[in-house]
This record gives C-alpha cells, structure tokens and sequence, in this order.
C-alpha cells in the first residue's frame, strides 16, 4: 500500500507545481570523492524524477550529523555513512537521540592490499605472505635500498595506523618497507611500475577510482577474526603501536545513506527515496573513477548515469 501511495504521489508531482514546491531537501557534501558523487545523485533524482528542489551543502561528519539531528533542514541527508568507521556518529545520533535514521540498503566497502594482475600472475603472487618471499620483495623494490616498498596509505588516515601494524604482524618489515604518502603519489606510482613491468604493492579498497584505472587483484588475508584485531590509534595510546596487534583482514563496510527523521513530514516522497536507494560498490567505483579519473563534471557524470539506469532508479522510487 505504501509503494502505491508513493507511485500516485510521484505521479502527481509532475502534474502539481504545488507539490513538487513541496519536497525540498539539503544534502550534506562530504570532502571524498564517492560521497560527492553521491550526494550529486540524490540531488539528480529529487530534481528529475520527484520534481523537487535540492541544495548541496559542504561539510564534515560532525557538522552533517549535528545538523540532521536538529531537524530544521539546515542539512537533512548524508550521503555516504561507512560503519563502523563513523559508528560514534550513529550511536549518538541514530541509536542515542533517535533523530537520525539510516536508509534500509547498503553497499559493502572492502579494504586490502593489492598489487597488478599482471605481476600477479606472472610471479603467482596471491596472498600477502607472498610479500615475505625474497625474491618478491627484490622485484618491488624501487629505491635500491634492499626492501620492497608497500604503500599503506596516506599521513594522517587511521588505516595507515591499521596497515602499518598489518605489516609488521603479517612479517612483511624484513623484507617490505611501509610507506606513507598521499593518494595520488599511490596512484601514479601504480601506473609507472606497471608501464615499467616492475612490482608495487599498495593499500587499496572499494569503492575506489583504481579498480578503473588499472588492472590490480587483491591480495589474500586470513579471515576477519575480531580475537586477532587489537587496533589502538594515536588517541587512544602514545603507545598505540606496540600495543595494537592485528593479523587477519579488515571487516567489510556497510556503508549507508543516513538522513534526519524530520523528512518523514517536510518531505515524505524524498524520505521514502532514500529508505530504498541502493547503490553497488562498482556504482561508487565508476563515479569516482569518472569524477575524479576522467574529470568529468559530477553533475554530468551523475545525470547520465540515471538515464541508463532508469528502471533502477525508478524502483527506488516505487515505480
């Protein structure tokens, strides 16, 4: 019954210029590229599909979350949740206050260490234990100091902590040094090697533009084991690296738009649209790819992508 409300609903707003003044919402615009992309999706398909109004409103986890649990439309949606990342945000906001709700679908992110197809099959690397061999390691190295080099992320990120640690509990030190630089630095090393035929392994996860922009495979870990995965950061422990041990993979992301309860009444048609949107890692992959790999527009990017995907979108809306 509720899927027929909103089908006549919908319906109704290209016919009413009233209604359609009606559904107005603010979307929050986070710093990352997937979440850009994101949030220029929602604002697509509230403007062509629903007929109403959307605005994009820069700004960080904390301030989004704040402002969606006010209710006053000062920003009503986040585009791109990933828990537990940001799970001290939802146990405040969707758990504690219970002014913030999450949308009933997800998309998985997944973070591992990588290295190029190519080399991969070459030298049957699969898992990253293969990194230990020392024959493995004299191929990726690419300074000629003795070690191969892994990048494990950039200054700053909480996963280069993570991976960092990964490193040494794996027993990769003696033959792999970690290195910590910026994003593009990884992403243009990762061409070169490659071009060069020479080995890199890095971090890498999805969604993500890399999937798109060469031809990598993932690297093999033991299972998610939580007994395994003692992770302090810096702000938990000065001594947060000698204490934190962890020796199995990451667990996957759920990761989910979240946006304030209040639209449940301003703006039912938008809140009902973003209970049922359902994105796909590869989705998010191809936008960051597009936007970020291509420098394409976001808005353009996002506009087309609804129009070859028109059915999809459609049974988001109920149609």
């Amino acid at each position: 019954m509720k899927k027929i409300l909103l089908s006549c609903l919908l319906m109704s707003t290209f016919i009413s210029s009233g209604s359609m003044a009606a559904e107005k919402v603010n979307i929050g615009e986070p710093a990352w590229v997937g979440a850009k992309a994101i949030a220029h999706l929602i604002k697509a398909v509230v403007e062509t599909k629903i007929g109403g109004t959307a605005n994009l409103v820069p700004g960080n986890n904390a301030s989004i979350f704040q402002a969606m649990d006010a209710g006053k439309g000062a920003i009503d949606v986040h585009p791109d949740v990933w828990l537990p990342n940001q799970q001290s945000f939802t146990k405040k906001y969707v758990d504690g206050t219970k002014r913030v709700a999450l949308s009933s679908k997800n998309y998985v992110g997944k973070q591992s260490f990588c290295v190029s197809r190519k080399f991969s099959e070459k030298h049957n690397v699969k898992s990253i234990f293969d990194l230990a061999r020392p024959e493995i390691a004299k191929l990726m190295d690419n300074d000629g100091n003795g070690k191969g080099e892994i990048w494990v992320g950039a200054p700053g990120w909480a996963s280069a902590n993570v991976n960092s640690v990964k490193v040494r509990d794996y027993g990769l030190l003696p033959f792999m040094e970690p290195v910590k630089a910026e994003q593009s630095v990884m992403q243009a090393t990762v061409g070169d090697t490659i071009a060069k035929g020479k080995g890199y392994a890095f971090y890498c996860y999805s969604p993500h533009a890399i999937w798109f922009l060469y031809d990598v495979v993932r690297l093999s870990e033991p299972k998610y084991d939580p007994a395994k995965y003692v992770m302090l950061q810096p702000s938990d422990s000065p001594d947060w690296y000698e204490k934190s041990k962890v020796m199995t993979e990451d667990a996957l992301k759920q990761v989910q738009v979240a946006f304030s309860k209040s639209l449940e009444n301003r703006s039912p048609i938008i809140y009902d649209f973003l209970q049922n949107m359902q994105l796909t890692s590869e989705d998010v992959s191809y936008f960051a790819f597009q936007i970020a790999g291509e420098k394409r527009d976001a808005s353009e990017v996002v506009t087309e992508w609804i129009k070859d995907n028109s059915k999809r979108v459609d049974g988001w809306l109920g149609l």
